[in-house]
Parts: structure tokens; C-alpha cells; sequence
């Protein structure tokens, strides 16, 4: 299972973090990530970071410099430090896990985690 946390309301330039725990068979995950969906939009990849091994992390060029993606494994949680807030990154924040796909489409990941809201005021 996952859970994220820590959206909310923040004004443009503003910073966020968001959070999403994993419990159970978390010895599977090989990549967890996050993705987001604005109200008349597709879900779209923001950032991933490999489980199993390296750190190794991925961003979408619109949030690249400005979002951070981290990992605790010993929490077993993920982070998604978020600065220099736009109101473009105004969208539901959902994070994903998969065993095996590592890539960027949401298409691909079988777990997820219920989103958390972001808002981002101009």
C-alpha cells in the first residue's frame, strides 16, 4: 500500500514536501514515483527514483531545478520537495511503485497511492 501526504495550499513561490509511505511487500519495488493530474487533464509523470539500488533519479523537464525527489528506505517512504511553486504545479499528486518498470509512463505502474492535493495560488 501506499500513502502520501502533505499537499495543500501555498502561494506561488512557495515550498512544499510531500510524503508517501509504502507498507507490505515493499521488498518488490524496484521504482516508485510520483505523478499528478490537473482538473481537465492527463495524469503526467513529474519524478522517479529507484527502490533496489542506486538512487537514481528522473524528472520531467517542467519541474526539473525546482522539484527534489528523495527516498528513506529504512521509512520505507519517499519524498517530493517542491520549490519555487507555480501555479501550473496545481494538481492532485499521486505516488506509484512498480517491480519491474522504471520509465515515465503512469500506464505502467501497478501500485498506487490515493492523491494528495496541491494548490498553488497566483
Amino acid at each position: 500500500q501506499l500513502q502520501a501526504s502533505g499537499g495543500g495550499l501555498v502561494q506561488a513561490g512557495g515550498s512544499l514536501r510531500l510524503s508517501c509511505a509504502a507498507s507490505g511487500r515493499t521488498y518488490v519495488i524496484a521504482t516508485m514515483g510520483w505523478f499528478r493530474q490537473a482538473p481537465g487533464k492527463e495524469r503526467e509523470f513529474v519524478a522517479t527514483i529507484s527502490w533496489s539500488g542506486g538512487s537514481t533519479t528522473y524528472y520531467a523537464d517542467s519541474v526539473k531545478g525546482r522539484f527534489t525527489i528523495s527516498r528513506d528506505k529504512a521509512r520505507n517512504t519517499m519524498y517530493l520537495q517542491m520549490n519555487s511553486l507555480k501555479p501550473e504545479d496545481t494538481a492532485v499528486y499521486y505516488c506509484a511503485a512498480d517491480p519491474a518498470y522504471s520509465g515515465s509512463n503512469h500506464d505502467y505502474y501497478t501500485y498506487w497511492g490515493k492523491g494528495t492535493l496541491v494548490t498553488v495560488s497566483s
